[in-house]
């Protein structure tokens, strides 16, 4: 990348993202298909993958689960691709800015990996129908745009097992970034698994209005020991979380990658986001022309989600508990909202023999029973 195409992302919308440019070797499915309008990638030529990332690739969350993702479709892929990724990029104006110049560069696959990207992602596409773009977070669809998740609820639910039966205070702190449906499905399945294993247990939860912000994910953490909690977990993107409970001799769950690092006492396991073989699967299909725009939401059996090895500090039966629901997961015989499933109120929102169907988890917002505090008016 020489300097004067580095300059010109940086000043699209300030200094504050920053962009980076690689070639390697030199430097389940829903319904709603659509056939797409994208023209096939020019012969001998490496399809150009532009990625835009919301943190800094070193946050070791989700946008380094993300950027994980890039380098596996890289070694898979070799010089068939060109990729370029673009950091620290504000929701919102900024966002469209990059994306369109993206798309002015020659990018024909463009993954924008962050729910307050999804307008800007559905604007810019309108104006390059032969690119081919891929939402993660949103609902929002077109000829050209896919959408994109991991059905992390299922590893959610597992972790909240284990908290279930680490828990001494019976107090579980959760904290959550910004209150849009994903973030509350997925606090709720934990919390499904937490009283799975242990009904007299509650879930805290404190909000930080913020996907990476190592402060206030600290701040919070500490707040949810000061009322009791001596097990934590996070939808945020930062290790801060895991430290503190290494500093404070309590456990903790990472997310999105594997947070061993940041406490090996503390840490007990992660829910983790993996996104290589996404990635590579519709860079090919780009390449063969074959791309149709989908709502994919796949789970451990898919490979999309999992959990990190878990830590020998949990007890052997609880982990064999753990790898039991596991399986059930990957079969499909159980789903982390099996009926009966109540709210904070007591009302029975799933009856028992049914599950919380997708259109419903994907417009949750609602606690199930079992999670203390009140859902904040938040980003929509």
């Amino acid at each position: 990348m020489d300097r004067r195409n580095f300059l010109k992302y940086v000043t699209l919308a300030g200094s504050s993202f920053t962009l980076t440019s690689c070639i390697q070797g030199k430097n389940s499915k829903l319904q709603g298909e659509v056939s797409p309008s994208a023209s096939p990638v020019a012969v001998n030529e490496p399809l150009k993958v532009g990625f835009v990332y919301a943190g800094p690739v070193g946050d070791f969350g989700w946008t380094y689960a993300h950027d994980l993702g890039r380098r596996d479709m890289e070694a898979n892929l070799q010089d068939k691709v060109k990729t370029t990724f673009v950091e620290n990029v504000n929701e919102g104006a900024d966002a469209q800015k990059v994306i369109r110049q993206l798309a002015l560069d020659g990018n024909k696959l463009i993954f924008t990996t962050s729910f307050g990207y999804m307008n800007p992602t559905i604007k810019v596409a309108k104006d390059f129908s032969d690119v081919v773009f891929e939402h993660c977070r949103g609902y929002k669809r077109a000829a050209n745009v896919g959408t994109y998740l991991g059905r992390v609820e299922e590893p959610r639910y597992l972790t909240g097992m284990i908290a279930g039966k680490m828990t001494k205070s019976n107090i579980v702190g959760f904290i959550g970034a910004y209150p849009i449906p994903e973030v509350i499905r997925g606090i709720s399945a934990f919390t499904q698994g937490v009283r799975l294993t242990n009904p007299q247990a509650r879930v805290k939860v404190l909000w930080v209005q913020s996907w990476y912000d190592p402060d206030k994910e600290r701040e919070a953490a500490q707040a949810l020991v000061n009322l009791g909690a001596d097990v934590l977990a996070q939808h945020t993107d930062s290790g801060a979380v895991v430290q503190l409970a290494q500093e404070k001799g309590i456990y903790a769950f990472g997310y999105n990658t594997d947070m061993s690092k940041f406490g090996q006492n503390a840490h007990l396991t992660s829910a983790i986001n993996k996104w290589g073989k996404f990635y590579t699967d519709k860079a090919l299909a780009v390449m063969s022309n074959t791309w149709k725009s989908q709502e994919v939401w796949d789970g451990i059996g898919q490979g999309m989600v999992d959990i990190s090895p878990m830590n020998q500090e949990i007890p052997g039966d609880v982990q064999q508990l753990v790898n039991v629901k596991r399986d059930e997961f990957i079969q499909g015989t159980a789903h982390p909202f099996d009926g009966p499933v109540k709210d904070q109120k007591g009302v029975v929102r799933v009856p028992k023999g049914k599950v919380l169907d997708d259109q419903r988890q994907l417009a949750m917002d609602w606690y199930v029973e079992g999670i203390e505090g009140s859902i904040p008016k938040g980003k929509s």
